[in-house]
């Protein structure tokens, strides 16, 4: 291997660069330095027997003689070539080589600068790899993954969508990134204001943006529901920008919508039975206590007639018209007690009258205090919301005297506005969590269920100082609440 003057022999060796001495005749190998020995493994002793075409098989005669001829000799030009250089363990690495014409004791050579481009290549594979994986998972996502960016001056933009664009939206990405207004044209109107909030609220708060709408999609003409959801962040320029996913919710809104309709029929149905029910209930009652009511009544006046009539030297028969009096007595006890049970006729003097009728009746039955209060004397209420509620009354007081162990009960109805409430607080042992969620629990279903059927809400909780407090509160009609105006 030929030597070098010191001024340039021991530059090119304490460069980190890789560089090469090439002989511009013979094409052989002149110079190694250390860098590129150490790289490419291979000995001083072994190298000046190589020529270039060894440690670059695709820089052959024809290449380097082509890249020769297209250096001027002394301009200082260089070309720049892209090639694998072979180790001597027969492994290789990509390397970029920057040549240029040199002359050196009337002697002409090639200079090569060699960068290892293995760090590069690999970032490259693993950007490609990272490409490729994100690509993959984003175009097997069941949606539309895109970046929405809104500007300081109120323009916005998609830089990013998936190719889910066109199956959720009906229309290509590239159409959408250059008219971004065509979503919210996409919009049906009635539902575009709640967007344009939704987002408003987004940037202002940065937090997430979720929505849910309909899209009229032409190219199918129908109307489909989507569910955005997507995370904001500041972008430069005082803008925001939002990374998200939009999905197609129209088969599970539609099973919803089912839903709400049947729920909405079974509490039609719940409704009018119940009204079915009382109006029974009514019509037994008036039967009981008109037809029967009667019968018996007459029975005991002629019962007293025949009594008074039997001969005092007959007691035995005067002890048998004195037992059937008292067994008519208890027997018009019975049908005025079964009466009430079915329609208290307190019920006709309205639900404040009937609600303190039925505490007193209960305080009477159950030996539990209970206490009543209420603002006004009289609320106007349908017949079967009065009914309904008095029917939910009872069923709590039924409850306390069966599971609370409560030694007091208050009860306050009260209107507020638009609104009729009724509160039933124990001092019991209270309720359990697990408890409401019996399948068993009938009473607190049928309590529920009528309250929904009034339009209400019935909610459990736990009363101050202990127990369970039921509060039940329906609509008042526009004509009973205007009244408390």
């Amino acid at each position: 291997m030929t030597s070098f003057e010191p001024l340039l022999a021991a530059p090119m060796h304490a460069a980190p660069a890789e560089i090469v001495l090439i002989d511009a005749a013979t094409l052989a190998l002149v110079d190694v330095n250390a860098s590129a020995r150490a790289n490419l493994g291979y000995d001083a002793a072994a190298l000046t027997t190589m020529r270039a075409s060894d440690i670059a098989p695709s820089l052959d005669d024809a290449v380097l003689g082509a890249l020769l001829a297209s250096l001027s000799e002394d301009a200082g030009e260089q070309r720049c070539l892209r090639t694998e250089l072979r180790r001597a363990d027969g492994s290789s690495y990509p390397a970029k080589l920057t040549f240029m014409r040199i002359q050196r004791d009337g002697r002409a050579l090639l200079l090569a600068v060699g960068d290892d481009l293995s760090p590069e290549l690999a970032a490259s594979n693993a950007l490609a790899q990272y490409q490729a994986r994100f690509n993959a998972i984003v175009n097997h996502t069941p949606g539309l993954v895109y970046q929405f960016t809104l500007g300081a001056d109120g323009r916005h933009s998609y830089p990013y969508l998936s190719e889910g664009c066109a199956p959720l939206l009906g229309v290509q990405p590239a159409e959408l990134q250059l008219d971004p207004d065509l979503f919210l044209r996409l919009i049906l109107p009635e539902d575009r204001k709640g967007y344009l909030e939704a987002m408003a609220v987004s940037k202002i708060s940065l937090s997430a943006w979720n929505w849910e709408g309909r899209i009229w999609i032409d190219a199918w003409k129908d109307v489909k529901w989507i569910n955005l959801r997507s995370t904001p962040h500041a972008a430069s320029g005082n803008a925001v920008q939002w990374d998200g996913i939009m999905t197609n919710i129209t088969d599970s809104k539609i099973e919803q919508q089912d839903v709400l309709r049947s729920r909405a029929r079974l509490a039609e149905l719940t409704d009018h039975i119940e009204q079915v029910k009382e109006q029974e209930r009514a019509r037994i009652a008036r039967e009981i206590h008109d037809d029967l009511g009667g019968n018996l009544t007459a029975i005991k006046m002629a019962l007293s007639m025949l009594a008074a009539r039997v001969p005092s030297e007959q007691p035995a028969l005067l002890e048998k018209a004195s037992y059937l009096d008292d067994l008519v007595d208890r027997t018009i006890e019975a049908v005025h007690r079964i009466s009430l049970d079915l329609r208290p006729s307190t019920l006709d003097l309205g639900i404040v009258a009937a609600l303190e009728w039925q505490a007193r009746e209960f305080e009477k039955g159950s030996n539990i205090a209970c206490i009543f209060r209420s603002a006004e004397r009289e609320i106007e209420l349908d017949p079967d919301h009065a009914a309904a509620l008095f029917r939910i009354f009872q069923e709590a007081l039924t409850n306390v005297a069966k599971h609370a162990g409560a030694t007091r009960v208050t009860a306050t109805l009260r209107r507020q506005r638009q609104h009729l409430t009724l509160a039933i607080c124990d001092n019991g042992r209270g309720i359990a969590p697990a408890d409401r969620l019996k399948p068993a629990s009938f009473g607190l279903r049928g309590m529920s269920e009528r309250a929904r059927a009034l339009g209400g809400t019935l909610t459990l909780s736990a009363a101050p100082g202990g127990g369970t407090m039921v509060t039940i509160k329906i609509r008042l009609a526009p004509f009973a609440a205007s009244r408390s105006a």
